[in-house]
């Protein structure tokens, strides 16, 4: 007995001891690299555990050079279609070609002009369109969703995807393997039988080791059809009361799009379909002609721990650098960085009103926690912080002087930045932009405006505990 009590003691001593130098090589950041000794410290054996199994910053080796290198392919074989030099050139406001060329540089993928955009902001309006362009489809359907579920909507979209493929169209769709674990086994197995073609992305099993840390997932939402309609956004293929039930109804905006741009969008779904399944897409019909549909001009920038910078996280602050006016900033989920906390303060600092707007409640308490924290921040830098009150609010959008969006999968937290893999979309188009910026009035209208001063006398034990949980943001 003392010698196991001896056993536990001296060992956690000791993996306290050797860890601090195993995380401060790891690791770049020293407020994450003061998180996990944080956590070693406080329970050495189950941090040890955790670090493990989540503490690696990115994918596996083997994996993100294998990545990085076919990445590089894909962009040398498919250059023809990445690149329209018929809609390239456009023309964007002198303040945001600095942001267009380091996207350009992260992505590898040029702003494209001539493209049709809508927004829609209703999962049920969503998810009607989606089922109307598959079954209008002619040659495939491409998925490409962080979360397809086993519900009403989930069995829609199957059954839409399942009645395509009988007739003949190639239906794919690549689905997290965690996000949509549920799915695999019974709907998944169900639209296989039919036809569909259904693989997993990032399997979570660990033990086959094939990512250094469990918890990287790939959060992106993309749909293509026929190489010529495209979607992407923050709605997943579920329903609008998925969640905890305390969170509410779901606020989501998927963008639809018709133009050259959708040739990039499908090079991101034809990229990790290979990566996932081995298989490299190949016909004619992969990528139509580009047309002229419309007046928008977008940038696609796919971000993630395979790529060699922190793509997301320099884009925004490029983004709040460039504003002049107004920023509107909407996010289920507010754990910025030290980078984006100094972009914001100097962009209140210049006279730039910046509006975060996050739900009362989402659908983690921890992370609710580490945003209370934030927003308080946020509020000694000058901001404005609306909290929505009518549901999960789940929409991810910056606007910027009425000039320039970003709309995407990406939240403003450190997992967005550093770990999932995730897609947005810098726009511009006067129309389009407006009409986001009255949908992020209508968020503020269903929000109650945050008082500096009442927020800050708030109950000393809730601002103890966000304050602690605030420790171990690096890590949520």
């Amino acid at each position: 007995m003392i010698f196991d009590s001896m056993f536990w003691i001296v060992g956690g001593w000791i993996i306290r001891i050797c860890m601090i130098p195993v995380i401060g090589m790891r690791k770049d950041d020293p407020t994450t690299c003061l998180a996990w000794v944080a956590v070693i410290f406080l329970s050495p054996w189950l941090g040890l555990v955790l670090y493990l199994l989540v503490g690696e910053h990115g994918l596996s080796r083997p994996r993100v050079f294998r990545r990085l290198k076919e990445h590089r392919n894909f962009h040398l074989v498919n250059s023809e279609y990445l690149e329209c030099p018929s809609y390239q050139g456009c023309q964007v406001n002198r303040d945001y070609q600095v942001l267009v060329s380091l996207a350009e540089a992260h992505g590898g993928l040029p702003l494209l002009g001539s493209n049709k955009v809508g927004l829609i902001a209703d999962t049920d309006d969503f998810i009607s369109s989606l089922m109307t362009d598959i079954k209008e489809a002619r040659n495939h359907v491409h998925l490409l969703f962080y979360i397809f579920r086993n519900d009403d909507t989930g069995r829609q979209v199957a059954g839409a995807l399942v009645e395509a493929a009988q007739k003949g169209v190639q239906c794919r769709v690549l689905a997290d393997a965690v996000g949509s674990r549920g799915m695999f086994s019974e709907l998944g197995s169900w639209m296989s039988r039919k036809g569909v073609e259904v693989y997993p992305a990032l399997p979570a099993n660990p033990l086959r080791l094939r990512l250094s840390r469990l918890d990287i997932r790939n959060h992106r939402k993309l749909a293509v059809i026929d190489g010529q309609i495209g979607y992407t956004g923050s709605q997943n293929i579920v329903e609008s009361e998925f969640g905890h039930k305390k969170a509410g109804q779901w606020h989501d905006v998927m963008v639809r799009i018709k133009g050259p741009t959708v040739r990039q969008l499908q090079t991101v779904f034809v990229e990790d379909w290979y990566y996932e399944t081995d298989e490299v897409l190949d016909f004619p019909d992969l990528y139509p002609n580009a047309r002229k549909e419309g007046k928008a001009t977008i940038q696609v920038v796919p971000t993630g721990p395979d790529q060699p910078t922190e793509g997301f996280q320099d884009i925004l602050i490029q983004s709040i650098q460039s504003a002049r006016r107004k920023i509107s900033i909407t996010s289920p989920y507010f754990i910025p960085n030290e980078g984006l906390i100094t972009a914001l303060r100097l962009a209140t600092a210049r006279g730039v009103d910046v509006d975060i707007i996050v739900p009362d409640r989402s659908d983690h308490l921890l992370v609710d926690q580490a945003t209370a924290y934030y927003c308080g921040v946020a509020l000694k830098n000058g901001c404005n912080v609306y909290l929505f009150n009518q549901g999960m609010l789940h929409t991810k959008i910056m606007t910027v002087d009425d000039d320039m969006a970003i709309v995407g999968s990406a939240n403003f937290d450190i997992r967005s930045f550093y770990l999932n893999m995730e897609l947005v979309l810098i726009l511009f188009e006067p129309e389009f932009i407006y009409n986001l910026s009255m949908l992020q009035n209508c968020y503020k209208g269903h929000s109650s405006l945050v008082r500096a001063d009442a927020w800050f006398k708030r109950p000393l034990p809730k601002r103890v505990t966000e304050g602690v949980v605030k420790i171990f943001s690096p890590l949520l």
